[in-house]
């Protein structure tokens, strides 16, 4: 092109642009003038920007395409936004003005990804773009302040009546104190004033501990906002957070993607949209990118087809398929999502534990308000019965009564649970921070408790249970030319830098093969990739998936690759099709020299190989049947050395889009429409080493009573024996492949996935029933997912784990936790964490009832046997043990670590009462001992010390108020522990606040009894009483070592009725919720009719049996059995048409497979060859493998055990069973009967 043509193309490219300019003036103005007159309250924005906040929210949210031609189309759209479409923003916007205005453009960048810091870059540069649409950040939620947690804590009605006591105290204090006809020292407003500092201490900790809370729930949400994107910026791919999008920006889209702003799609293939969280449509919106459609005349008038296009994209809605790139037109509060967000802030929801706590507070609560109700009129009774014979007039009676009265509201008070929300919220607090700094960044408070009573795990393998550094170790070219990397290729990690630019110097000349041939595979590898190069400092750096990243490395340094952005850019990619489960294969189709079209396709080897028809062997053939059997063996044999497997081939074309009638859509081809007649090039084995410590945290899985099992789309043998190494595959298990899986029935399924340890070649679809069934059987199911189609597996689990690092947008949103490392020890530490907070709740709760009863019962006892003023304890010592029992043992109990005892026991089923029966044990001896104590000293004090004086007599009961709080502070330590575990020091050392609590303890209760006084009532002790108080505190120690061995059945036999009475409402409660939920909708009024003509039968008593529905899961609560019923209608309709296979015919062939007995004439041997299924080798014979009834006796009212909790089921398994020995027990019978 010459100068003068580049110079006229360059005026009439300016030309366009001033003119589109001005159409866009016009059209701004016009809409500005209509905003004006519609009464729109935007403000004034930038100059420099001709389109409002207010307008382009409009433009994607009405889907209306004639209003992107109204702005001039694409190129309008570039100008009004100030960006560029090809280079995307920069600092400098003039000279993007300059860009858009027809200025020729400046040179090309090389593409790459660079970090970027945004801090430092853009300050100046986008300071009227920030101005004018402002970023991506959503306004932070209005956090509580200090003085409205105070106000919180205060907003009570006892603490009202308290106060109110409290006052009313100090005036008479103050009025008796400046009265000089009373005699004495006048100091009674010293207890008034007591109370009342007590009620400010009490609010004052609350408060605090409350704003602690709540500080670290902040970081972890802002924890859990960080996400990032890839946008284009000074013609460079950068990554950024998603807060410092700004509109103008280029952001790419990629297939699990959730989109973070509303824009348009310029470029991309196979965009669909999941809009429902927006829109509220189900369906997939296919995108049609608005510049490639009609760019090419950008000035025209808009068509009727035009109009019919949807290249919108929403914020918040996910990509479900396909790759892209969209400007940004709206960010933060003025997209659609952030809109969203801002008018329906997120309601927190209360956790499963919180619940139990909820329904336990209730009736503590009950019964506490009604003892304090009882304990006042009784007194109240008494007041009026003395009332006539009371000396000092009205104000004694008055100050009679108040001191009856502020006793009773204390006693409610100390009856009140109100530290058990406390000792939840602070004990999720401290364990989601802690699990941050294991990797684990909780984003479902509830997944926390639950990931702590989990009996399977559904683990990928692929970065999960290896390191996901993958390294092509085998490569076989065409039939013959193989290249093999023995060291890496027999396990050895030599992956350092310096070992593999050695041997890529030495094996190079292993690859002997064509020029041509290695082209070919070069360009096969480097442009059908997601793979991306970053260029830091010089130095250029892969990024991407791990096998993506394997075959580009490969390609370096065998291949003869120089530049990976270079050689993309040498050929033009016409259509990609990004990797889909279902077809296990990804493809890109580029543009050939002579016209025609190429496309290069990878994928599952063993499904590749069948979808070829020729092969490149030195020349292109044709690939016999001899040829396919020969790599399907070379396929079997890398898979069997634990190597996914993969293999690559290509397909001509003349014509794009080729021109068929096989195709499912004209307008929207499927990779399956043409991935046929394919030409073999390559079969590649890439080795993904285990993590170090993976062996170990499986065994420390099976420890615990927590099954794991592979759920992995890699080939059948390799996934076999990646699990064998890690212990996941043993004796007595079951692997199989998901197409031998889904041909099972529902029925089938639920007798063989107990067992089931390995399932290869599986779907997403797969995990979501494999998932399903678990819960059916009463499993409490964890499961991993880095996929946009795993989300709904992860959804249907209790617990679901994305990934960090692998794991998509869509996934991450779906889960419950986030693996921040990707890494399976990481899921052991959530299990350990779990457990722990359980433990907490526990410690706390076995604490405080034990206060609970013992104080209440000693103060109503000893107020009711003397008179209110002898009662053992008065209303500030209460408050004083009120502030124990609450606010110091929540911080104490609720911030243990997890220690390896919790490891090493079973998982709690998902019914089991929040009050276990070690607890009841404790609880029940620790108060009947103290009561015990307390009385002997109150009444037989006297004569223990020879007490003759009043002063020796007030000695006496602060010694019983001393011994009192000595007790609990011992006992606090003997509650470390809420089971039969006689170690309550373990892991002692490393809770700091425990030793800060029991020093804040001693040192308030020895100033209070030292220098209390008038102010609580006490004397100072001699020192055999203080020997006296700590050495009965001490004996709580002991007392607890004894009470844990006794066994639980003897206490079961002499607490039966009182047990039965207190979880008699709560079964009655949950039984009616059950009831309500089993039943249908409520139906028409002639449904009505007719169902009066024909009722219908009531559901059996007892616990509800899973049906063999695909969907349907344990009904523990109301609302899943409501999912329950929704999902056994679909899943019903899928059970058409399956169930080919006989499952005892199934195991058996599979057993005579693993000892070579089968006879391969037979008719049904060969029917069953198809199937990929295996029982494990080393399983005994008498295995049943299948599932059995259960002959272990249950309780009334509760579940029968999920089966991997079942002795008689793990008795077969070559695992560990965290039962405390009980499937040891059953294989030793086993072993003895088999000998007899």
């Amino acid at each position: 092109m010459t100068d003068k043509q580049e110079a006229n193309q360059t005026s009439g490219s300016a030309s366009a642009s001033s003119s589109t300019l001005e159409r866009v003036d016009t059209i701004a103005t016009r809409t500005s003038k209509d905003e004006e007159a519609a009464g729109s309250t935007s403000e004034a924005f930038s100059s420099k920007f001709t389109l409002s906040p207010d307008f382009l929210h409009k433009l994607v949210s009405s889907k209306d395409v004639s209003r992107l031609w109204h702005v001039g189309g694409p190129s309008g759209l570039e100008v009004a936004l100030r960006t560029n479409f090809t280079h995307g923003l920069d600092n400098d916007e003039d000279v993007l003005q300059q860009l858009g205005n027809g200025r020729p453009e400046p040179v090309k960048r090389k593409q790459s990804i660079i970090p970027l810091h945004l801090e430092g870059e853009d300050s100046k540069g986008f300071s009227d773009r920030r101005h004018a649409y402002s970023d991506n950040r959503l306004p932070p939620r209005k956090s509580r302040s200090y003085l409205g947690l105070v106000w919180d804590a205060f907003n009570d009605k006892l603490m009202f009546l308290l106060t109110f006591s409290a006052v009313i105290s100090l005036s008479l204090g103050i009025y008796q104190s400046v009265d000089p006809s009373e005699p004495g020292s006048n100091v009674e407003w010293v207890e008034g004033v007591t109370i009342v500092i007590a009620i400010i201490i009490i609010l004052t900790a609350t408060a605090t501990n409350d704003w602690q809370k709540n500080r670290k729930f902040e970081k972890l949400n802002k924890r859990k906002a960080e996400r990032y994107v890839k946008v284009v910026r000074l013609g460079k791919l950068v990554q950024i957070s998603i807060d410092d999008i700004l509109v103008g920006d280029l952001v790419k889209l990629e297939t699990g993607d959730i989109i973070p702003a509303d824009g348009i799609l310029l470029d991309g293939f196979d965009v669909e949209c999941d809009e429902s969280s927006t829109t509220g449509e189900s369906d997939l919106i296919e995108k049609t990118p608005f510049r490639e459609r009609h760019g090419r005349d950008q000035h025209s008038e808009p068509t009727k087809a035009s109009e019919k296009i949807d290249p919108f994209i929403l914020s918040g809605s996910k990509v479900a398929n396909g790759v892209g790139t969209f400007v940004v037109t709206a960010v933060g509060v003025n997209s659609s999502y952030g809109r969203i967000l801002m008018s329906l802030r997120d309601v927190p929801q209360e956790t499963p534990l919180q619940q139990k706590l909820g329904s336990l507070s209730k009736y503590i609560l009950l019964f506490g308000s009604l003892f304090g109700v009882v304990f006042f009129f009784i007194l109240l009774i008494r007041f009026l019965v003395r009332l006539p014979s009371i000396e000092g007039g009205p104000r004694a009676k008055g100050e009679s009564f108040l001191e009856l009265f502020m006793l009773s509201v204390t006693m409610v008070v100390i009856g009140v649970p109100e530290g058990l929300a406390l000792a939840v919220t602070l004990a999720l607090a401290f364990a989601t921070t802690r699990m941050l700094k294991d990797n684990n960044l909780v984003r479902l408070l509830r997944s926390c408790e639950i990931m702590g009573n989990a009996t399977t795990i559904c683990s990928d393998k692929t970065g999960t249970l290896t390191q996901n550094k993958m390294t092509v170790v085998s490569c076989l070219m065409g039939l013959d030319d193989k290249y093999e990397d023995t060291q890496m290729l027999d396990g050895s990690d030599t992956t350092d830098n310096a070992t593999r630019e050695k041997r890529a110097q030495t094996m190079a000349s292993v690859l002997n093969m064509s020029d041509q041939v290695r082209q070919l595979l070069r360009t096969s590898i480097v442009m059908n990739t997601t793979a991306t190069e970053r260029d830091d400092a010089g130095k250029c750096d892969l990024q991407g998936s791990s096998t993506e990243v394997a075959l580009v490395q490969f390609a370096y340094d065998h291949l003869g690759l120089d530049q990976l952005t270079s050689a993309r850019n040498s050929m033009r990619i016409i259509h990609m099709f990004p990797f889909q489960s279902a077809s296990k294969a990804m493809a890109a189709v580029v543009a050939l020299p002579h016209g025609t079209f190429r496309m290069f396709a990878k994928g599952a080897a063993e499904s590749m190989i069948d979808r070829c028809t020729r092969v490149l062997d030195g020349d292109v053939r044709s690939l016999q049947e001899h040829d396919s059997t020969k790599l399907q063996s070379h396929i079997q044999n890398l898979a069997e050395r634990s190597l996914r497997v993969l293999a690559i081939a290509y397909r001509d074309f003349p014509s794009w889009p080729p021109i068929s009638t096989t195709f499912s859509s004209s307008d929207h081809l499927k990779l399956d429409d043409v991935l046929h007649d394919m030409t073999y090039v390559s079969i590649a084995g890439l080795r993904d080493p285990l993590r170090p410590d993976v062996i170990q945290s499986v065994q420390q899985c099976q420890s615990a009573g927590v099954q794991v099992r592979m759920v992995t789309g890699d080939n059948f043998n390799t996934a076999k024996a990646i699990a064998r190494d890690c212990g996941i595959y043993a004796s007595g298990g079951v692997a199989m492949d998901g197409p031998t899986f889904r041909k099972l029935t529902p029925s089938q399924l639920d007798s063989i996935v107990p067992r089931l340890q390995v399932l290869a070649r599986s779907s997403p679809e797969d995990k979501r029933v494999l998932v399903n069934r678990l819960r059916a059987q009463r499993e409490i199911v964890a499961v991993t997912g880095d996929g946009t189609n795993d989300a709904l597996a992860l959804k249907a689990a209790d617990v679901g784990f994305a990934m960090g690092i692998a794991g998509t947008e869509v996934a991450k949103e779906a889960s419950s936790i986030i693996l921040m490392d990707d890494n399976f020890t990481s899921i052991v530490k959530a299990i350990s964490w779990g457990r722990t907070v359980n433990d907490a709740v526990k410690k706390f709760l076995q604490f405080q009832l034990t206060i609970n009863f013992s104080a209440g019962l000693l103060t109503a006892i000893t107020a009711l046997v003397g008179e209110v003023d002898e009662a053992v304890f008065t209303v500030v010592q209460l408050l004083w043990v009120n502030i124990i029992m609450d606010t110091f043992a929540a911080l104490s109990l609720a911030t243990d670590y997890p220690t390896r005892g919790v490891l090493q026991r079973k998982p709690e089923p998902r019914n089991q009462p929040i009050i276990t029966v070690s607890m009841w044990k404790m609880i029940v001896v620790q108060t009947v001992y103290q009561m015990i104590v307390i009385f002997v000293i109150h009444y037989a004090g006297d004569k223990l010390w020879a007490a003759n004086t009043e002063h020796q007599a007030s000695q006496i009961q602060t010694t019983a108020f001393n011994t009192y709080i000595f007790m609990q502070l011992f006992n606090q330590t003997n509650c470390r522990t809420p089971d039969s575990r006689l170690n309550i020091f373990e892991g002692i050392m490393r809770n700091p606040f425990f030793f800060f609590v029991q020093a804040v303890t001693v040192t308030g209760q020895t100033l209070i009894v030292i220098f209390g006084g008038n102010a609580f009532q006490t004397a100072r002790p001699t020192g055999s009483q203080w020997a006296t108080s700590i050495v009965l505190g001490v004996l709580t120690l002991p007392l607890g070592v004894a009470v844990r061995c006794i066994p639980n059945k003897y206490f079961l036999k002499l607490t039966t009725p009182i047990r039965k009475l207190f979880h008699m409402r709560m079964r009655r409660k949950a039984a009616k919720e059950r009831k309500k939920a089993a039943r249908p909708p409520q139906p028409g009024l002639l449904s009505r009719a007719v169902s009066v003509i024909k009722r219908e039968t009531k559901p059996p008593a007892g616990p509800i049996i899973p049906t063999n529905n695909d969907d349907i899961m344990p009904p523990p609560t109301a609302e899943e059995l409501k999912l329950h019923r929704t999902a056994s209608r679909t899943s019903l309709q899928r059970q058409q048409g399956e169930g080919e296979v006989s499952l005892s015919a199934l195991i058996a062939f599979a057993r005579d497979r693993n000892g070579q007995e089968q006879s391969k004439e037979s008719e049904m041997a060969m029917g069953l060859r198809k199937y990929v299924f295996e029982v494990h080798p080393d399983t005994v014979v008498d295995d049943p493998i299948v599932l059995v009834d259960s002959k272990e006796e249950v309780e009334e009212g509760q579940y029968a055990p999920p089966p991997s909790q079942r002795a008689d089921h793990l008795m077969y398994l070559g695992v560990g069973d965290g039962s405390g020995g009980a499937a040891e027990e059953c294989r030793k019978v086993r072993r003895g009967s088999r000998a007899v």
